[in-house]
């Protein structure tokens, strides 16, 4: 290249291709191609047929049915015996004319319409009660319009306690968006058929559940590019001791993101919020009764059972039916109204939970209870006539029957 752009140099400065060619050492046929070419001479391997060549027609027939069908099985079908590698990366390069088209528009969406509801998973196991770690589901609510957030760490990815979590930051929202959109959440509802409990939630709220089909990106993105921002934004130089503490740190850290700008609304969320709100549904009139709910009898073995733990009762109500209760924090028990039993929820799974107070009251009824069978027992005649005896190995009068 560089004997290229020298003769190129010297022929503009009028210097005689001869001369040129005599002091580059060079033939003058090289100096009149270097000079009548637009671009550097460069190398160019002379084209020769692929050994693909001849099995594309028989690749292209059966992408054409099936258009997602395996590399190798595509190599297994025509009898392909050579490079794996070098055979994927021309199937690579003729997939896309065979694959049907699925454009993503950019939707708008209006003041108080959509809130795009998701889980996030935080790349990071948080500390449980017991010692171990667990990733946990984060529920992430985004109002449409505005692009403000709101998010909470659950325990389970099951329907009461997305309902419990939906609840409580709608609450904080102040106003229900008329509609919540999910994309194939199975404690929401996937299809056309929301999870049992569901659909009352929403027509307690008087808001419509949408529940989005396979591939169709657009009409959840701006919740789903929330979700890669947090990890790439709020996560970085950060540890936390519980859910607790994660909870905290993320609510003090969305109430900044929410005051940041966004690029595509040119506004900050929080300036764009009134309008939003304004053309929300104002929240239900009446309180919701979310939650883990069962009503048992309670057993001798004084527990009760809510998603894989175990808690205590008041060993008093043994026999009796008993209503289990529980949100994100609390677990309680009630019989007749009364309130048998109060533990904080535990997130880690398979623990046993125990008040102190019911494991002396039920050492107080055992107590009780084997005095009472003892006193009975001691009031009883042990005496017995030897008639009995004889009539039970059929002896009558000394003699054998």
């Amino acid at each position: 290249m560089e004997d290229w752009a020298l003769i190129r140099r010297l022929a503009a400065e009028g210097v005689p291709k001869a001369r040129i060619a005599e002091r580059l050492g060079i033939s003058r046929t090289t100096v009149l191609k270097a000079v009548r070419s637009e671009s550097p001479p460069r190398y160019e391997r002379a084209p020769t047929e692929s050994s693909f060549v001849a099995f594309e027609p028989r690749v292209r027939a059966l992408l054409a049915e099936t258009p997602d069908m395996p590399a190798t099985v595509l190599a297994e079908r025509v009898g392909w015996s050579g490079s794996i590698t070098w055979f994927r990366e021309n199937v690579k390069r003729l997939r896309p004319q065979f694959r049907p088209i699925d454009p993503a528009d950019r939707l708008t969406w209006d003041p108080g319409d959509a809130a795009q509801c998701d889980l996030w998973f935080p790349p990071r196991k948080i500390p449980l009660e017991d010692g171990t770690s667990k990733l946990l589901p984060v529920l992430v609510i985004t109002a449409a319009h505005s692009r403000f957030i709101l998010a909470r760490m659950i325990p389970t990815r099951t329907t009461e306690d997305l309902l419990l979590a939906s609840w409580e930051l709608i609450q904080q929202l102040g106003r229900v968006p008329r509609r919540l959109i999910w994309d194939n959440e199975a404690g929401i509802g996937r299809g056309h058929r929301p999870a049992q409990g569901v659909a009352a939630f929403m027509g307690t709220l008087a808001t419509k559940l949408v529940l989005l089909p396979p591939r169709d990106p657009e009409s959840k993105g701006v919740v789903e590019r929330r979700n890669g921002w947090f990890e790439t934004s709020f996560m970085p130089g950060r540890s936390f001791t519980s859910p607790a503490d994660f909870n905290e740190q993320f609510a003090d850290w969305l109430d900044r993101a929410n005051r940041r700008v966004v690029r595509t609304t040119g506004a900050a969320p929080v300036d764009r919020l009134e309008a939003d709100w304004a053309a929300m549904l104002p929240l239900p009139p009446i309180p919701l009764h979310l939650g883990w709910r069962n009503s048992i009898r309670l057993g001798r073995d004084y527990y009760v059972r809510l998603d894989t733990n175990d808690y205590s009762v008041d060993p008093t109500v043994i026999g009796r039916m008993v209503d289990v209760s529980a949100d994100l924090e609390r677990v309680k028990v009630r019989t007749d109204g009364r309130i048998v039993a109060d533990h904080p929820r535990i997130w880690a799974r398979g623990r046993t939970v125990t008040d102190p107070a019911h494991v002396e009251t039920a050492a107080q009824l055992r107590k009780q209870f084997q005095t009472h069978r003892a006193a009975a027992a001691g009031g009883n005649d042990l005496t017995r006539d030897l008639a009995d005896y004889d009539r039970v190995f059929g002896l009558i009068d000394g003699g054998l029957q």
